[in-house]
């Protein structure tokens, strides 16, 4: 162990740049492998396999590659919002198109049926606002029997 993680310093560590040693694990592993069994071959010893399987870094290394993977992830992010701001723009105008022939169909229909129309969108919006009222525990419906104004009376749980 000592001569191999004494040559791998002295050899590869000094010499080459971090990255490297990460991309080319296997053929700086083949070489050291021919190095070591050269060097083992003065006191008749040959190995048969050389693996790389522990390496630590400098600080600097270290802080570079996570500098480095926070960059990646906040360009990614800036990329994603930009996306996404860019669908919702989409969405905005498809939204603002799907308005304006809506309400060219409803000019439409006035001129063709007049204000029946508007009177039977008034009515249902009638029934899903009192549809809403009944599902509400909070709303009381009180109807007029004198011929006066109906009344919805607003319960608050909360107070006692």
């Amino acid at each position: 162990r000592w001569m191999s993680s004494d040559l791998f310093a002295h050899t590869y560590c000094h010499a080459r740049p971090p990255q490297e040693l990460l991309s080319k694990r296997a053929e700086i592993s083949a070489q050291l492998k021919e190095e070591i069994n050269r060097r083992a071959g003065e006191f008749n010893m040959i190995l048969d396999d050389v693996s790389i399987t522990h390496l630590v870094y400098g600080k600097e290394f270290t802080s570079a590659v996570e500098a480095k993977q926070v960059a990646q992830q906040t360009a990614e992010r800036q990329e994603w919002v930009v996306k996404k701001a860019e669908q919702e723009k989409k969405a905005a105008i498809i939204r603002a198109q799907g308005e304006a022939e809506a309400a060219e169909i409803v000019t439409s229909a006035l001129k063709e049926c007049g204000s029946g129309v508007i009177e039977v969108r008034r009515i249902d919006m009638a029934k899903e606002i009192a549809g809403t009222l009944a599902r509400s525990r909070n709303i009381t419906y009180l109807p007029s029997s004198s011929g006066g104004s109906n009344l919805l009376l607003g319960l608050n749980a909360n107070q006692g």
